[in-house]
């Protein structure tokens, strides 16, 4: 595979399957009745936010897949989005907030991980998931609390 049809299949993978769970697991009447902190942003603020992220993941994807396809850094990356596309279902389509903050305080160890592994070799990769780690940081306390409220 080209470089530049691997960053196209990467952009693919993991825009289209982001938007199909968000769609599949939209928030419903479950997730509107539930009480929320203050800090719970306007719903509007998530799908900008994960469009952004999801470029960032998919570049970093792209670069861990063209210097190694079986490096410990791959191993996180497809671990990372295995549990960030469990998250949706699981706080959503479940109604399962406690699984899901067991699941989003996982996908955080694997991203810090992933942040430290890629560090020495591959920067542009670690410093991608920096914004990666402050939103699921964020998201965690956001899901913590709205366990704690409900």
């Amino acid at each position: 595979m080209t470089n530049i049809t691997t960053r196209a299949a990467f952009l693919f993978l993991v825009i289209a399957s982001g938007i199909l769970i968000g769609t599949l697991t939209a928030p419903g009447n479950w997730y509107a009745s539930l009480a929320k902190p203050s800090f719970n942003p306007p719903s509007w603020v998530f799908g900008t936010v994960w469009t952004t992220l999801y470029v960032l993941i998919a570049m970093a994807g792209w670069r861990a897949w063209e210097a190694g396809r079986s490096s410990p850094e791959m191993k996180l990356w497809w671990t990372q989005l295995g549990l960030n596309f469990l998250w949706s279902p699981t706080f959503f389509a479940m109604q399962q907030p406690w699984i899901a903050f067991a699941i989003i305080l996982a996908l955080l160890a694997v991203i810090l991980a992933f942040i430290r592994l890629s560090w020495p070799s591959d920067r542009v990769s670690a410093v991608s998931f920096v914004p990666y780690a402050l939103w699921v940081a964020f998201a965690s306390a956001l899901n913590l609390s709205i366990a704690i409220l409900n």
